[in-house]
């Protein structure tokens, strides 16, 4: 039962990576207009981990008053993290790299670097890939929490942590394009910042069963960051495109998200 629970932590933290990565690479080919779908869907399956799965568990194994305190103070520690590590360096207020979920479309002198603030877009790259770095081992760590409770939680903690990476990361490569960095060179910082998530897969596993009392409160954190991520990085961006057409598209998919988190774990539920 040991090594299969940190089997299955490190499978979801490298198949995290490997598939955030791996849409980074193909970044350069996708066409700006499927990166809103993919957040619309990434919404739907942190919003649904997060109140079909997450929270009911940490709910079921420790006092409610007690895990939604946990979720209150999450969400509240992720807004300052997020505004230490995540800040990003900029002379306007309204620039992509505020808003790495705001994909945009990069001309090809500037994908090469050639605009004026280089200096400045290669501190905002590297402001970037240490944000980034800092946000995958969490995640791992996330991961790791949720499969100590149980495989099916993990496995649906995965699936929307992995969600959401990946259109984060299609976004952020195309920054560092934009940062002046070359094509080979962004692959390279975005799959060293991928293997944090293994690193905070394994160092939970280690780590939190000597925190076994606060596991209830643990899960209100996995919550937590699933619900900020999903409320305040990827929400605002939908509202960016407020017309029928996007709307009714946005909502399928997040609806999508939710279903498809509800099948997962009503499929892994059975396995078990």
């Amino acid at each position: 039962m040991v090594t299969s629970t940190l089997g299955w932590i490190v499978a979801a933290s490298l198949a995290g990576g490997v598939l955030s990565a791996g849409a980074a690479s193909f970044a350069l080919n996708v066409r700006a207009s499927w990166v809103p779908m993919l957040v619309s869907f990434a919404i739907g399956t942190l919003l649904g981990a997060a109140f079909l799965e997450v929270i009911p568990h940490a709910f079921e194994i420790g006092d409610a008053g007690e895990v939604a305190g946990a979720i209150l103070a999450g969400i509240f520690a992720f807004f300052v993290m997020e505004k230490l590590l995540l800040w990003r360096h900029c002379h306007t207020e309204d620039c992509e790299v505020h808003d790495p979920h705001a994909v945009p479309a990069v001309p090809a002198a500037q994908a090469h670097g050639h605009h004026g603030g280089h200096e400045h877009g290669g501190r905002a790259g590297t402001l970037i890939v240490v944000g980034d770095s800092v946000h995958n081992f969490i995640d791992g760590v996330l991961i790791a929490a949720a499969f100590l409770q149980s495989t099916q939680l993990g496995i649906v903690t995965a699936i929307a942590i992995v969600a959401h990476e990946i259109p984060q990361e299609v976004g952020d490569f195309l920054i560092l394009l934009h940062s002046g960095y070359s094509k080979l060179r962004a692959l390279a910082v975005n799959v060293a910042s991928s293997c944090a998530m293994l690193a905070g897969g394994i160092l939970g596993y280690y780590a939190l069963p000597a925190f076994q009392d606060l596991e209830p409160m643990l899960l209100g954190i996995v919550a937590a960051s699933m619900i900020y991520v999903a409320v305040a990085d990827l929400i605002p961006g939908l509202h960016r495109r407020p017309e029928i057409r996007a709307t009714l598209s946005q909502v399928l998919l997040i609806a999508l998200g939710i279903g498809t988190i509800a099948l997962v774990a009503a499929l892994s539920g059975h396995s078990h």
